[in-house]
């Protein structure tokens, strides 16, 4: 099994690195949803693209989306969760307790460098229990907590810091100074571009028989309100999208007058490199003949289709069709079919040493028969020579003259019977 296993894995880095390659590459982002759109030529098409995740506003809520805050659960039984400090970083940390101001504290560049690591000086007895270091950032939907136990003791030599499997403990001397670690390297928590310039949607479109790589972009959208648009069709108004799509999250991509030219593969692509984001719509559209009437019917809905709502709010819908590209289909079959003719040689193989194994030691087992069956025919022959001796125990008294010549003739008709056993 573990050849077979092998044998499939070399057969995919051989065959397959075209597909791989693709698969692997951020460049183009993460398929999230793939349509099937067949509309009559002189018709209006609506691609939808949607996420919430890229609404843009534009009241600066930034800083106030980034928010730590460091809790406390003491370990004296019936003490509830109390918070102790938080901090974003646009105001100052703020510490819930007046006794704890200016002994306990998180440095003011955490969102610069990452680190939220609480600062308590003039450790007491009461500081005693499990630390939590909670990191939200409310924008990009990322909550992260770390807990830390604080213990204290009043001998110097059992001052330690140890893992209990679960968290971090810390064993302080009473009425010195620690240092909880909460640390978040993340540039996400960093200082950096302004969000608009980090927000970018685009559309492009791949006629039949072109490659990815080669496809036409269509139009360049940023979050600062900045648009690009390329080639005619945007400057004809033949295709169009919301003026304040980073406002309603809503890129949509409006075609008008369908021609059998705008047959192909239209995708929409969702940056937001601050958050992390990286997302890919692809919608194949095909264009058939005109209606005969004047009315705009609904679109033809393929089988992995959800039906629109009725209410023509248009939600994303994420389906499990995928569009492979014709080559790597083509190269990934052909490591299949490869990876299955091996496998079956290798069982032929296989029953064939068997087969011959088996062989072999028919062979030796019918030998040992054979040696055996001298070794009866040898005690046959013993039992024949017991016969002759006994044909020569007859009494010497006969009517014969001449006993010499009795027991000549009496060994000449034992020799007669001996050679007719071995003969037969």
């Amino acid at each position: 099994m573990l050849l077979v296993m092998a044998l499939l894995q070399i057969l995919a880095v051989l065959f397959l690195p075209r597909a791989w390659g693709q698969s692997s590459s951020s460049g183009f982002g993460v398929v999230v949803e793939a349509k099937n759109i067949t509309l009559p030529a002189g018709s209006k098409a609506v691609l939808p693209c949607h996420s919430p995740r890229m609404v843009w506003t534009r009241d600066r809520l930034k800083d106030r989306q980034r928010v730590v805050h460091w809790d406390l659960t003491p370990s004296s039984p019936g003490y509830a969760v109390e918070r102790v400090l938080d901090m974003s970083p646009g105001a100052k940390q703020r510490v819930y307790n007046g006794f704890n101001k200016g002994r306990i504290s998180v440095p003011d560049s955490a969102f610069s460098d990452g680190n939220f690591s609480l600062i308590i000086n003039n450790v007491i007895a009461t500081d005693k229990g499990v630390y939590t270091c909670n990191l939200h950032h409310h924008y990009c939907q990322i909550h992260q907590s770390i807990q830390i136990q604080l213990n204290v003791t009043k001998s110097a030599r059992k001052e330690k810091r140890y893992w209990d499997g679960e968290k971090t403990v810390f064993v302080v001397l009473l009425g010195s100074s620690v240092v909880l670690p909460c640390v978040n390297r993340r540039p996400l928590w960093r200082e950096g571009l302004q969000e608009e310039e980090q927000q970018v949607a685009h559309w492009d479109f791949q006629p039949p028989g072109v490659r990815p790589d080669k496809a036409d972009r269509l139009v360049d959208l940023y979050a600062s309100g900045e648009r690009r648009d390329y080639g005619p069709l945007f400057a004809q108004s033949k295709m169009s999208v919301a003026e304040d799509a980073f406002t309603l999250g809503d890129f949509s991509l409006y075609i008008s007058d369908l021609r059998p030219a705008d047959k192909g593969l239209y995708s929409c692509h969702l940056h937001h490199h601050y958050c992390g984001l990286h997302e890919r719509r692809i919608f194949r559209l095909t264009v058939g003949p005109p209606l005969l009437s004047d009315s705009t019917p609904a679109p033809r809905i393929f089988q992995n289709d959800e039906p629109e709502p009725s209410d023509g709010v248009e939600t994303p819908h994420v389906v499990n069709v995928f569009i492979p590209e014709h080559r790597s289909y083509f190269m990934q079959h052909l490591g299949y079919f490869l990876a299955t003719f091996l496998l079956l040689g290798f069982i032929v193989i296989a029953v064939i040493v068997l087969t011959r194994r088996r062989k072999k030691r028919g062979l030796e087992y019918e030998l040992g028969r054979s040696h055996r069956g001298a070794g009866i025919t040898r005690g046959e022959i013993a039992l024949d020579c017991t016969e002759l001796k006994t044909c020569n125990q007859e009494p010497l008294n006969s009517e014969y003259k001449n006993n010499l010549l009795k027991e000549r003739d009496m060994a000449k008709d034992c020799n007669n019977e001996f050679d007719g056993k071995m003969w037969k």
